[in-house]
């Protein structure tokens, strides 16, 4: 079962591509992101910082950033843990681990409180529209920009000649990289018909409907959005 993983190429691809060969699957390691630094830190003067990200949390304890008195927030475990690494106390992370999640658990706590919101440039607007209808008053920095990897689409071409089973699209970003790279190929229309021959994870609902609004059949959305969880389940599947 040859299984599409778009990760980072970081310790993230590596752990991804255990995890799969341990599933009995054949990981083809295609990264459809990388992270490019701006050099920007969270501002240090908010009640509440919200770090959504692991690559997020490492850049800001790799510039010497520290939370101070802030509310500090972190959206999923990883997150918290590259917090955590830093020696920081994470004083929320939410349940669900989306941005929708974190408005939840934020929307009766933060009015007229400053929120900074530290995050990649592809960062949903969920979260920030979230946070001002709750009354924060919002501020955004962005730690990094995610582009798309020179050469990436070893998959695009497995798509077109039908000998990809699965793919495990991680964000919209993700979705939307690998449609480009196979639109710069010339073969969007084939390579989205072999894609939709298989069977197609993605980590959580607006990477679903990203994918799903591109023409792409969606077959499994795990219940929390974790990467271990959507391997296991996109790898039941056949």
């Amino acid at each position: 079962m040859n299984v599409a993983v778009f990760r980072p190429d970081d310790e993230r691809l590596a752990d991804a591509v255990s995890l799969l060969e341990s599933l009995g699957s054949t990981p083809i390691a295609d990264p459809m992101l990388a992270v490019e630094p701006t050099g920007a830190v969270p501002r240090d003067d908010a009640d509440f910082t919200v770090l959504t990200s692991k690559t997020g949390g490492e850049l800001a304890a790799g510039a010497e950033w520290e939370p101070g008195e802030t509310t500090l927030c972190a959206i999923g475990d990883a997150t918290a843990a590259a917090c955590r690494d830093a020696g920081w106390t994470v004083d929320l992370v939410p349940e669900e681990y989306t941005s929708s999640g974190l408005v939840a658990a934020l929307e009766d706590r933060v009015d007229g409180g400053r929120v900074e919101v530290a995050r990649s440039d592809h960062g949903s607007v969920v979260l920030t529209d979230g946070l001002n209808d709750a009354g924060a008053f919002v501020h955004e920095t962005v730690l990094y920009e995610l582009v798309r990897p020179n050469g990436a689409g070893e998959s695009v071409e497995l798509a077109v000649g039908r000998d990809l089973d699965a793919a495990l699209f991680t964000s919209s970003l993700t979705v939307e990289h690998w449609l480009d790279a196979a639109s710069e190929r010339g073969v969007r229309d084939a390579a989205l018909a072999g894609l939709n021959d298989a069977v197609v994870g993605c980590i959580g609902a607006p990477t679903r409907e990203t994918a799903e609004k591109s023409g792409v059949s969606v077959d499994v959305v795990p219940e929390d959005a974790d990467f271990e969880q959507l391997a296991r389940a996109v790898c039941g599947e056949r």
